[in-house]
């Protein structure tokens, strides 16, 4: 099987309030977009990588992968207004590709590790759709339609999201199809769009680890940064 890492770059960074989308912003010297492609690029099980990004900054990307020498690097596609819109460019660039699997995964998080991305692997090779996940150490209010507590739901059943997503091609390509004919489909994320209209596809969960953050707000660089220590 091929295992493609498909790096989400399509967001513009609003909530870090800075000029360049945050996936451009430096930590140690580096754009954070760059630290999670090396990577990728980095693990023996990662066949090729393809990055999706905003139509304004392939150039941009170009040149990280150009300066960077990485080889991984085939593909560099535009992607729309949400994040399903950056997936559906991924799944359509692989249309014609057999024994191929999709590994969706934030460009801004750039700590994903090696010991992640094997799991995730090992996961896919045994024919599963895989999420990456870490056990909720908060207590987790569901609240009603006037933010007031409806229910405390168990926490021995909640986990924090993270990426990276992964699923054979056939299953994405089929969830994806079946949601675009859906008229009140509504953007998520690809477990949420596999398990909304494959409800019998099981999506299991490897692991993740509290380093694995999302660079969201300006105070998560210098957290980052310590990470790098």
């Amino acid at each position: 099987m091929k295992n493609v890492a498909v790096i989400l770059a399509g967001g513009t960074g609003k909530r870090m309030g800075a000029y360049l989308p945050k996936q451009f912003l430096k930590i140690a010297g580096k754009s954070i977009i760059e630290h999670s492609m090396a990577i990728f690029e980095k693990h023996a099980g990662i066949s090729e990588i393809c990055v999706v990004i905003h139509s304004n900054f392939v150039a941009d990307v170009e040149s990280i992968v150009r300066e960077a020498g990485f080889k991984k690097v085939t593909k560099i596609l535009c992607g729309g207004k949400e994040r399903s819109d950056s997936s559906l460019a991924a799944i359509a660039a692989y249309e014609n590709e057999k024994n191929v699997n999709l590994i969706f995964h934030d460009a801004v998080r750039p700590f994903v590790s090696q010991r992640i991305i094997d799991d995730v692997l090992t996961s896919l090779a045994e024919g599963k759709s895989v999420a990456v996940a870490i056990p909720s150490t908060d207590t987790i209010f569901k609240l009603n339609n006037v933010k007031c507590i409806e229910s405390v739901p168990p926490r021995d059943f909640l986990y924090r999201a993270q990426t990276p997503q992964a699923f054979s091609y056939e299953i994405i390509k089929k969830a994806y199809d079946l949601a675009l004919k859906d008229p009140d489909f509504k953007a998520s994320d690809d477990c949420g769009v596999v398990l909304n209209y494959l409800p019998n596809e099981a999506i299991h969960i490897v692991e993740g680890d509290e380093k694995n953050i999302k660079i969201t707000f300006e105070q998560d660089l210098a957290t980052g940064k310590d990470l790098l220590i």
